[in-house]
C-alpha cells in the first residue's frame, strides 16, 4: 500500500509546490441516460386547447427543460444505496394541422434510479447556522433541453384511465407560462414523446489531499469598460462568418441530436 500522503509542501520535478487539503463533494456513483419517454401528457395553455379541439393533428417543434425536483431515498434492503427520484418539468411547442397555429403546454417525466452513495452518520454544522452535511447523499442531475419527436392528439374516450391522472405542479413551473394551463378533462388530449439526455450523480461532503501548483491568479484583463459605448463594444465582435455560410459537416461532438 502506497504511503499516505499528508497536507505540505512537496519536492516534486512536476511543479508541484505542496499538498494541500480541500474540503468538496466526492462522487460516489453515476449514471448516464438516454431516456426516450413516449405519450407524455402535455397539458396546455387555454388558448392552446382551443386550437387543439379544432385539429386533426400537432407536428413537433420544441420542447424546453424548466426544472428537475430531485429527491434521494435509502433503500433498505441495500445498504449504502440510495433511490434518487426525478420530475422532470417541459415547456413543450408544437404547430397545429391543418391551421398552423403554434400551441404550447407542460408535460412532466418521472424516472428512478439506485445508485451507491455510500454511509454517514456526520452531520456538519457552519457559523451562518446551515446545514451542510447529512446523512443522505446529495443527488445531482445535469441535463440539457429534450428533443420533441412525436405529438399526437386523442379523444378523450380513447385514453385509457391511467392517463387521466391529475399531477401536482409547483407554482413557479405554472409561473413559466404566460396563461392559465389546463388540467382538468377536455374532449381532445395532446401527448407528446421527447428524447432526454442526462447524467445523474450521488456526491458527499469530504476532504481530500490534493496538489496544488500555485495560487490561481487570472491572467486575462478585462476588455471592457463600463465607459464604452455600444457602437465601440459591437465593433470589437468578430463577424459570424460561419452565420452567412454554414458548413458542408457537422461533426457528432458538435450536434448531437443528429441522427446517426
Amino acid at each position: 500500500m502506497a504511503d499516505r500522503v499528508t497536507n505540505g509542501p512537496v519536492e516534486s520535478p512536476a511543479s508541484i509546490r505542496e499538498a494541500v487539503c480541500v474540503n468538496t463533494r466526492k462522487i460516489y456513483d453515476s449514471c448516464r441516460d438516454k431516456d426516450c419517454v413516449d405519450d407524455l401528457r402535455v397539458y396546455p395553455t387555454e388558448s392552446s386547447q382551443a386550437y387543439i379541439e379544432n385539429a386533426l393533428n400537432i407536428r413537433p417543434k420544441s420542447a424546453r427543460l424548466l426544472n428537475v425536483d430531485v429527491s434521494v431515498e435509502p433503500v433498505s434492503f441495500n445498504r449504502g444505496y440510495y433511490t434518487v427520484d426525478c420530475t422532470y418539468f417541459y415547456a413543450v411547442t408544437g404547430e397545429t394541422f391543418p391551421a398552423g397555429q403554434t400551441v404550447t403546454g407542460l408535460c412532466v417525466f418521472d424516472k428512478r434510479v439506485m445508485l451507491f452513495g455510500s454511509v454517514g452518520n456526520v452531520r456538519t454544522f457552519c457559523s451562518d447556522g446551515s446545514l451542510v452535511g447529512a446523512d443522505l447523499p446529495t443527488a445531482v442531475v445535469s441535463a440539457v433541453d429534450p428533443i420533441c419527436l412525436y405529438c399526437k392528439l386523442a379523444d378523450t374516450e380513447t385514453v385509457i384511465a391511467t392517463e387521466l391522472e391529475h399531477r401536482s405542479i409547483p407554482e413557479g413551473i405554472r409561473a413559466a407560462f404566460t396563461e392559465k394551463l389546463v388540467f382538468n378533462d377536455t374532449a381532445r388530449r395532446w401527448f407528446a414523446t421527447v428524447g432526454q439526455f442526462s447524467i445523474i450523480r450521488l456526491e458527499r461532503d469530504t476532504q481530500l489531499v490534493v496538489p496544488a501548483y500555485d495560487y490561481c491568479l487570472p491572467e486575462k484583463e478585462s476588455p471592457v469598460t463600463v465607459t464604452d459605448d455600444p457602437c465601440t463594444l459591437f465593433s470589437r465582435i468578430h463577424f459570424p462568418v460561419e452565420e452567412f455560410f454554414p458548413p458542408d459537416s457537422i461533426s457528432e461532438s458538435e450536434d448531437y441530436r443528429s441522427l446517426k
